[in-house]
């Protein structure tokens, strides 16, 4: 009898992959004899990549038909589409893949063999719900057992051990360590104003002798934000100065002991690392990633237009972000510092 070969189509937002890890974790424990291939774009690989939820790996490359091609020659007998978009169904689709499973969306329903209607608003949105239940429901569908639905992450041993010794110094001494994200690749409209992360900065030295790291993407407008946070905060560390990679950024987050973040990528992946959280809310509904993390706290800012879900604000004034205040987070700060070290 051929063996299973289960090809698993991941999210392309990292953050989303990250909350995808409960139902792929439950996949992997139905099917422990199958053999799992996960296809995904080269940031979600450097993520996952440590985890032992498969055996093989496809980077997402090239247009719809020279990736089909490569799906056939690999040979498939079942697709598992969490990747929502027409052009992904049509892909494994041609790629002959005979038993195709996804949310029936985008118009896509006609290419899949087997999947679930998301539920929408009468006005034909899509009603908020978590993601990570979003994913699990197709793990269900599936008949996989859901034991639960915390997020996971590896740190490989050799990114922590290639950190730079700057980088290892600091995470190694007794001082709380604090990571600051002030970035997000969904737009502006998320962002924390980058002076107020560089006061709280300021007061995580002087209140808790913190080592205050900042985190941001390997783009001109997040160095940017860095460099500003940091002019404020001098003992700041830039981690944009140091060309890590994911694997050692994630290394450096299992390190930390809170993570300041707004509503990003960083923030699902210190959750998954079990790391101490406070994350900034503005546009976007938090329904939509909540994960029930027991040491996370949300701070939702406030305006007459929310949940906007717009990556840029249409306002003169950023009223949700800005509503949320320096001692607003400082006072979470203290409840979670409180805890002591991990």
């Amino acid at each position: 009898m051929k063996r299973q070969k289960i090809l698993i189509w991941l999210p392309s937002p990292l953050g989303d992959a990250v909350m995808a890890t409960p139902a792929l974790r439950a996949i992997r424990q139905k099917h422990k004899d199958a053999e799992i291939c996960f296809l995904g774009n080269a940031p979600v690989k450097a993520v996952l990549s440590d985890g032992p939820f498969n055996d093989e790996w496809i980077e997402a490359a090239g247009g719809t038909f020279a990736l089909a091609a490569t799906l056939r020659k690999a040979d498939f007998t079942d697709v598992i589409l969490f990747k929502n978009s027409f052009s992904c169904a049509l892909t494994v689709f041609l790629a002959g893949i005979k038993k195709r499973v996804g949310y029936k969306r985008d118009r896509r329903s006609l290419l899949l063999t087997g999947g679930i209607v998301p539920p929408k608003n009468p006005d034909g949105t899509f009603k908020p719900a978590p993601m990570v239940d979003y994913y699990l429901k197709i793990a269900e569908m599936l008949g996989c057992e859901i034991q639960d639905r915390n997020l996971e992450l590896s740190v490989n041993q050799k990114d922590a051990e290639s950190l730079p010794p700057r980088i290892k110094n600091i995470i190694d001494a007794e001082r709380p360590v604090v990571i600051l994200v002030p970035g997000g690749a969904f737009g502006p409209s998320k962002c924390w104003p980058a002076e107020r992360y560089g006061e709280t900065a300021k007061l995580l030295k002087e209140k808790y002798d913190a080592e205050v790291f900042v985190s941001v993407a390997p783009n001109e407008t997040e160095l940017k934000t860095a460099k500003a946070i940091c002019s404020i905060a001098n003992e700041a560390v830039n981690l944009g100065e140091f060309k890590l990679s994911l694997g050692q950024l994630k290394a450096v987050f299992g390190k930390s002991d809170l993570v300041i973040t707004n509503d990003t990528g960083p923030r699902h992946i210190a959750i998954a690392l079990e790391r101490k959280v406070i994350t900034l809310f503005g546009p976007n509904d938090p329904e939509w990633t909540h994960t029930g993390f027991k040491d996370e706290i949300q701070i939702v800012g406030t305006a007459d237009c929310l949940p906007c879900a717009k990556p840029h604000c249409f306002r003169k004034t950023h009223i949700c972000m800005e509503s949320i205040t320096v001692d607003k987070v400082m006072e979470n700060v203290k409840k979670l510092i409180g805890k002591g070290r991990v």
